[in-house]
């Protein structure tokens, strides 16, 4: 029956599975696609906007009057007042923290207008200059993206799980043009695991989503860095305090961000005049803080700024980032780590090349990027791989990794931290780690291990019927009384008759099912589209053995038992 393979239907019983590699490759070109289509909208509007506002290009806010630059945040910011005022407070939340919380409590089902929201309060705040970055925007809106993808064709939620990442490492591709960050990020940041069956999918979107940006506004030359290296072994030292120095850095950005979050509670219309009042009064002295910032690091790729400069710059971006992002600015935070990685990196080339300890100032620039963007994030091949794609320089492999080494030793096991992200969640109440159970059954939907050999049958049933129910040999009976069901062995049946009706020969004799002595099981409805671990909760919450798959008319389709899911646990604990 071709006509049944190539159904929907058939696509997502496939899709129930755990090595459903040809479907998930299917959804990773689509979801490239739906994401990249909808960062070629983003980058078009954004790069608009700037070419509008700012007369010298993009990123070209050092050109504005002084005036300018302490008004621009603060309209931006009522702006953003008016535009969350506006929506339900359930929209407002955006942003990676948001995406990390979706996936983990909501199975991956990303609301649509959230995903507004974020990309107008986004364009909001970048085109007025706040000190954040396109990144984080860009994730939610792929990952949203393919969550509306998957949520249209109704898709099993381990399925939604996966096109999350997908999505999330096309906005990171289609952002920047950087496909192997993307797909590292999203394995490293967002779903916290490496699968084979997961890279090809998310590798797929990536690729797929880049190519879509390219053909569309063209492509993202974030730098133009020039070719340089480490020239003596004797600069590694150099290099480690380098890592040390990032280290430390992203340490004090988790503090400032967490105790200004902690006390700032206020109104929405207060945080986002507080932000936008500082960022401007930063920026009359300090205009490169505003936006991304990416110009100023390209800058210092090419010059060599007196120490003294670089000093005062680094610590106006360190100290003024965290505050804001925690007031609620609602935009990324990846640009601005690379620009204070960068500003560390150049501030410690200048001095070194002041003591005739290094020559390429620029060089240590590209190095604290990746630094302080993998002790801030917790995700340090996502940083090497950010790192190189951004700088096209393969020379600065061995010294990055030394750095980006370094720096996450400071941060995650001398300080104890996390991600800067599990960090936000953690400071809003919510702890998503997963077990090892978690991981592994979230993986794959009900529909990939339920039972499908049981039989239908009513509460009441004729003495033929219930002998023609034990000649199909189901392995169970699923006995429907109004609204509940429940389970009852067909050997149960076959005793009863055998010695209650063996001498009744009246075909249209009543049995009642709910009365016969047997070993009856009840039963809850669970949707097929549910994982395993949902349906594990499920059980345990309500103290069952057995679930009833059912489908979205709440139609049966098939059984799932505990026994079966600890199998699998096991069986995949084993490999």
């Amino acid at each position: 029956m071709p006509h049944r393979l190539l159904s929907l239907e058939h696509f997502r019983t496939r899709l129930a599975h755990v090595d459903a590699l040809p479907q998930l490759v299917v959804l990773g070109v689509l979801s490239g696609l739906v994401a990249g289509g909808l960062m070629s909208l983003f980058r078009g509007a954004y790069n608009l906007l700037q070419h509008w506002l700012l007369s010298g290009g993009t990123e070209n806010f050092e050109s504005l009057p002084e005036i300018s630059r302490l008004l621009f945040p603060v309209v931006g910011s009522l702006l953003l007042i008016l535009l969350y005022l506006s929506i339900p407070a359930h929209a407002r939340s955006v942003g990676i923290v948001h995406l990390l919380e979706r996936l983990n409590n909501h199975q991956g089902r990303m609301p649509g207008s959230n995903m507004l929201v974020q990309l107008l309060a986004a364009l909001i705040a970048l085109a007025s200059g706040h000190s954040v970055g396109r990144e984080g925007p860009a994730v939610h809106m792929g990952a949203a993206s393919s969550s509306w993808l998957g949520q249209r064709l109704n898709l099993p939620n381990n399925t939604l799980r996966l096109l999350v990442g997908c999505g999330a490492a096309a906005g990171i591709s289609a952002a920047f043009n950087t496909p192997l960050a993307g797909v590292i990020f999203a394995m490293e940041v967002i779903l916290l695991e490496y699968t084979l069956v997961g890279f090809l999918p998310i590798m797929v979107a990536a690729v797929v989503g880049d190519v879509v940006v390219r053909l569309t506004v063209g492509e993202a030359i974030v730098f133009n860095a020039p070719a340089l290296q480490i020239h003596k072994l004797s600069e590694l030292p150099l290099v480690m305090l380098l890592g040390l120095m990032t280290g430390l850095l992203a340490v004090g950005f988790h503090f400032l961000y967490r105790h200004t979050f902690r006390i700032c509670q206020w109104s929405i219309p207060t945080r986002f005049l507080l932000a936008g009042t500082l960022t401007g009064l930063v920026a009359m002295h300090w205009p490169e803080v505003m936006g991304s910032g990416y110009d100023t690091i390209e800058a210092l790729f090419h010059t060599q700024p007196a120490a003294i400069w670089l000093l005062g710059l680094l610590l106006a971006k360190w100290l003024l980032t965290p505050v804001i992002i925690a007031l609620g600015i609602p935009a990324g935070l990846i640009a601005p780590s690379l620009f204070i990685g960068a500003s560390a990196g150049a501030l410690l080339g200048a001095t070194g090349n002041s003591l005739g300890l290094t020559a390429d100032t620029a060089l240590y620039a590209m190095l604290g990027m990746g630094a302080m963007m993998a002790a801030l994030l917790n995700a340090p091949l996502a940083a090497l791989l950010a790192m190189l794609e951004l700088t096209h320089n393969t020379a600065i492999i061995l010294p990055g990794m030394l750095a980006i080494v370094t720096a996450n030793l400071t941060t995650r096991y001398g300080f104890g931290l996390p991600s800067i992200f599990h960090a936000s969640l953690q400071a809003q109440g919510m702890d998503l780690r997963q077990a090892p159970l978690t991981q592994v059954l979230s993986r794959a939907a009900v529909g990939s291990l339920m039972q499908r050999n049981f039989a239908e049958t009513e509460s009441i049933i004729s003495l033929s019927s219930a002998r023609d129910l034990l000649t199909a040999a189901p392995q169970w009976l699923l006995v429907q009384k109004g609204d509940n069901s429940f389970l009852l062995p067909p050997a149960d049946l076959k005793v009863w008759l055998e010695n209650e009706t063996a001498d009744k020969t009246d075909p249209e004799l009543s049995i009642n099912l709910l009365e016969i002595p047997a070993q009856r099981r009840d039963v809850m409805p669970l949707l097929y589209r549910s994982t395993l671990k949902e349906a594990l909760d499920l059980m345990l919450q309500h103290q069952l053995d057995y679930l009833l798959v059912v489908s979205n008319q709440e139609s049966p389709l098939g059984l799932i038992s505990k026994e079966q899911i600890e199998s699998y646990y096991n069986h995949k604990q084993s490999l």
